[in-house]
């Protein structure tokens, strides 16, 4: 690539952050079933925790309640719709509708579409031949991590579209990302899409309503995952990906996503005492090979 974000010299400090965050969106997937289970609907999970998350950020995002004219402002309710509501939505309701196998698989293909996408609209960010290859490698290390050992899928029409649209989704959400950071700071950014998200979540909300039993008895099982989930995983970790987007690059930073899968089975292992084949230590090696050969070879 010869972007000059790219030609830059970065900091290990965005890639511990990127890494860092994937982490713990990697963790939220637990804490959203958790509250499932305990009776929310995912509309309500992801309202409070944005709403959470608004609250908290705005001491911090200034008086500026709107951007400087009306198409960036258009922008900023696609970034609502796109890295919020419609984002949570389609992938919770792909796990809903379809296999959790399927799914998996294919969110996880955001970073090689959306380094296609951005390629189109960038040329001077487009992947190369090697680059190209190391994303298929670790895309091949992320098939038999999430596989680990037993290769079963099925198809499941709407789910797998659903979380197709999830995927198309987030690579949005980064393209609009690019274009926004060049003239508004972080903290207002990332307010806006806090707030848009909560505004086009309202529809749904409204007509499934509020089950407010849950929500006043859930006890610290209930608001201590919604604390977690609106003060870390989304006021916490949206200000720090989109910080990671504008020092790595869109594609370098959509590139940790594929270590998702390797942080779940870890963490499965470690707190369920689930089983690690050998496939999943192989499909590891071929992320952390994958990752490191797409980042060396744009370094050169």
């Amino acid at each position: 690539m010869n972007n000059s974000d790219t030609t830059q010299k970065i900091s290990p400090i965005a890639y511990i952050a990127a890494f860092a965050i994937v982490v713990i969106w990697g963790c939220t997937f637990v804490q959203t079933k958790v509250l499932i289970n305990a009776g929310m609907y995912p509309e309500e999970i992801f309202f409070f925790r944005f709403a959470l998350a608004y609250i908290l950020i705005m001491p911090l995002a200034g008086r500026k309640l709107f951007l400087d004219n009306f198409k960036d402002e258009l922008l900023a309710i696609m970034l609502g719709l796109s890295g919020g509501s419609l984002y949570f939505v389609t992938e919770n309701y792909a796990l809903a509708y379809g296999y959790c196998y399927n799914v998996s698989l294919i969110v996880c293909l955001t970073p090689l579409i959306t380094a296609l996408i951005v390629g189109w609209l960038y040329p001077s960010e487009r992947l190369n031949k090697k680059g190209f290859i190391g994303s298929i490698v670790a895309l091949s290390g992320m098939v038999l991590v999430v596989f680990n050992g037993n290769f079963i899928l099925k198809l499941s029409p709407l789910g797998d579209a659903l979380a197709l649209a999830a995927c198309l989704c987030w690579a949005i959400y980064s393209l609009i990302i690019k274009k926004l950071q060049t003239r508004y700071s972080n903290m207002l950014i990332t307010r806006k899409v806090f707030g848009y998200g909560l505004i086009t979540i309202l529809p749904m909300l409204i007509t499934k309503g509020v089950n407010v039993g849950i929500i006043l008895d859930g006890g610290i099982i209930v608001w201590g995952n919604i604390l977690a989930l609106g003060c870390i995983a989304s006021m916490l970790c949206f200000l720090g990906w989109n910080w990671c987007l504008k020092r790595i690059g869109i594609v370098r930073a959509t590139n940790f996503i594929y270590l998702n899968p390797l942080i779940t089975i870890i963490t499965s292992a470690l707190v369920l005492n689930e089983r690690v084949t050998w496939v999943a230590m192989l499909g590891a090696i071929l992320i952390l090979g994958g990752l490191a050969y797409i980042d060396s070879n744009r370094q050169k």
